[in-house]
């Protein structure tokens, strides 16, 4: 028996074992890790332009005697924009809008637009003319996860329209009202 070589072979094992055990105890040939990730729910709807957004829609008054007073033209300059991060339990939003106030004698109505393109998403759909009250109404519905742009001439374009109701005239009085009009954004 060689003391020596049975030393050296002994101690070229033990350490091709330990070699062994220290690489598969660090490393591997796979590894992972975590990425955490929040989007937040997001529910925001403005009008624009901003500096702008308080319109006037003046009848005006006749020349001539016998004849009605003249409604205002038609008014287009505003603009809805939505940012909407929908949340798993509530699929779609709307947007809804209102009167504080009726003004009598008077109708006030709009219409909402189609998005104008400028951002992405599930846009939903402007409904139809709306004679406003003070109870709201959906004016866009179906909206997702979706953002419109931000500004004039982005998101849905709102033309609003006034006149006497049904054409009942006995009913306005001279007057210089004021009415708001709400726009609320809400899950469905």
């Amino acid at each position: 028996m060689n003391f020596k070589r049975d030393v050296l072979i002994t101690a070229t094992i033990i350490l091709g074992l330990i070699r062994s055990v220290d690489l598969n105890a660090q490393d591997g040939n796979t590894d992972n890790h975590t990425i955490g990730i929040t989007i937040p729910e997001v529910a925001l709807v403005d009008i624009e332009p901003a500096a702008s957004r308080n319109i006037s829609m003046n009848f005006t008054a006749p020349t001539e005697a016998g004849n009605p007073i003249i409604a205002p033209n038609n008014n287009s300059t505003l603009w809805i924009n939505v940012s909407s991060i929908k949340s798993t339990g509530d699929p779609t939003r709307t947007v809804s809008v209102k009167l504080t106030a009726l003004i009598p004698g008077v109708a006030i109505k709009v219409t909402a637009a189609a998005d104008a393109g400028q951002g992405a998403g599930t846009m939903g759909t402007p409904s139809s003319q709306l004679t406003l009250s003070t109870s709201d109404q959906g004016i866009v519905t179906g909206i997702g996860s979706a953002y419109t742009g931000n500004g004039a001439s982005k998101g849905y374009n709102l033309t609003y329209n006034v006149s006497s109701p049904d054409g009942n005239y006995g009913n306005l009085s001279a007057n210089a009202a004021i009415a708001t009009v709400t726009y609320t954004i809400s899950d469905n």
